[in-house]
């Protein structure tokens, strides 16, 4: 029976799935509810696997994971981002990466609302105001009729954007590759750093998009303008966003994600009230839970079965054209 391991649930979200249950019905599981302590740890817990079920980003799956795993052939991710897998060695060991895209999409985007609107109406400060006793008056702004912005255009970023324009505003938008049957205006990255009331962030990490959110960038955003980030957060430089909301250079921001997850206590962000921070939770709901779990174990059955489904790289030996 085909021996899959997932090495990594920790804190616990597949163990209780209803995926998970069809999983150990018809395969031989490996289940480990605590990350491992390190690369090395990884290691040990995957030597003997076929199948890999990654939960957490925070186990790196580099050349040496890759190397000392060779039973290996199936990396099957829950989610879409993939920096924390380095897919050129996966190819060159003969493993197929799969991922889990779009299924959180409207989860995350519903998140991305969430945050923008608490953050331009202040809503976590006078929340607490109230609760000790004050009362205070206005403040906020409303984003009908502003301009959002949003950089990306995968299956969140058209999701919000659409939110966006469902709440009044309107909506521009910049891709790496634009495409105009999308229906949304697509501007110059300036153009929208410049234009925009609100920014939100749709990319994946990569070496092209890491840090491109800086100092420059911050430097041509209008004053009132709230930066909304659901994607990662080595995108954004963190120091010059510190800087950036320090400095009221910006007006705020709403964050799910950070440099480094979690947030390290006392870190210089927790002490900005212009700042409205959630833990890297916008995809986690019941319901998008559920549907990236499954099909992360559909990737593994339907890669069993010799249908590869959700394929984010292929081994070497499949690739077009390899010998």
């Amino acid at each position: 029976m085909t021996r899959v391991i997932i090495p990594d649930d920790g804190p616990p979200v597949m163990r209780a799935s209803d995926a998970y249950r069809t999983l150990a019905e018809r395969l031989s599981v490996g289940y480990f509810d605590k990350l491992p302590s390190s690369e090395i740890d990884l290691i040990d817990r995957i030597r003997e696997a076929e199948v890999v079920i990654n939960i957490r980003s925070s186990s790196r799956f580099t050349e040496s994971v890759f190397a000392q795993s060779k039973q290996l052939r199936l990396l099957s991710l829950w989610g879409t981002g993939t920096d924390n897998v380095d897919l050129a060695a996966a190819a060159g060991h003969g493993v197929t990466v799969t991922n889990t895209p779009g299924v959180a999409a409207t989860s995350i985007a519903e998140h991305c609302l969430a945050l923008l609107l608490a953050t331009a109406r202040r809503i976590p400060q006078a929340d607490s105001q109230v609760r000790e006793g004050g009362w205070p008056r206005g403040g906020g702004v409303q984003m009908h009729g502003k301009t959002l912005g949003v950089i990306g255009l995968g299956a969140i970023g058209r999701r919000f954007a659409r939110l966006g324009a469902a709440i009044g505003m309107r909506v521009i938008t910049w891709t790496m590759h634009p495409d105009p049957a999308l229906g949304f205006e697509h501007v110059p990255l300036d153009q929208l750093y410049r234009d925009s009331d609100a920014i939100s962030i749709h990319l994946r990490l990569s070496d092209e998009t890491r840090g491109m959110i800086g100092a420059p960038a911050f430097a041509l955003m209008k004053p009132s303008v709230i930066l909304i980030n659901t994607a990662r957060g080595l995108i954004v430089d963190e120091a010059a966003l510190l800087q950036a909301l320090t400095e009221t250079r910006i007006a705020g921001a709403g964050l799910d994600v950070f440099d480094t997850e979690p947030l390290p206590a006392g870190h210089p962000l927790t002490k900005l009230s212009n700042v409205v921070m959630t833990p890297h939770s916008a995809g986690i709901t019941p319901e998008a839970l559920e549907a990236g779990l499954q099909m992360a174990v559909d990737n593994v059955f339907n890669f069993l079965a010799g249908r590869p489904s959700h394929v984010v790289i292929p081994p070497r030996s499949a690739s077009p054209g390899a010998p």
